[in-house]
């Protein structure tokens, strides 16, 4: 009977032990409640501007630049990333509505057809680094292919 309950004992405090080593995992990085918010925000109008209705390309931009100078930590920066991304590689094909007009010099400098592809290329590798199991991953990954492709092409 001892060596019943000695056992029954052992077994307790055995597989007590692994319950005893968890902890609860604080954040790696402490977030900023309204910088979050208001990134959030950006992110929600630049999926707006993404749909297939709007096609805003410029907007999502404008939007990512802004998000991104301001609080480059976003929880969801991966996302902005792919819509930056995708956005730069549908504008350097000259897809969208809002048209790119390369006479300005602001524009040119800003939406030349090279840079938006050196710019969607950086910014969806950067997306898949972070995030490599990323529900947009093999968009990402297609666009990333075709994008070097051209490259050596030229």
């Amino acid at each position: 009977m001892k060596y019943c309950l000695s056992a029954i004992l052992a077994a307790i405090v055995l597989c007590s032990v692994p319950v005893l080593a968890q902890r609860n995992v604080t954040q790696a990085i402490e977030r900023d409640p309204i910088l979050e918010k208001d990134a959030k925000h950006n992110l929600d109008v630049a999926w707006q501007a993404f749909t297939p209705h709007k096609r805003a390309y410029k907007q999502v931009l404008f939007r990512f630049e802004e998000t991104y100078a301001a609080y480059p930590d976003f929880s969801k920066i991966d996302e902005f990333l792919y819509l930056a991304g995708m956005a730069s590689y549908y504008l350097s094909k000259n897809e969208g509505k809002q048209k790119v007009n390369l006479k300005l010099p602001k524009e040119k400098e800003k939406f030349a057809p090279q840079k938006l592809r050196e710019d969607a290329e950086a910014y969806l590798a950067k997306m898949l680094e972070i995030n490599p199991e990323s529900p947009y991953k093999d968009e990402a990954e297609k666009a990333l292919a075709e994008l070097k492709g051209q490259k050596h092409e030229q």
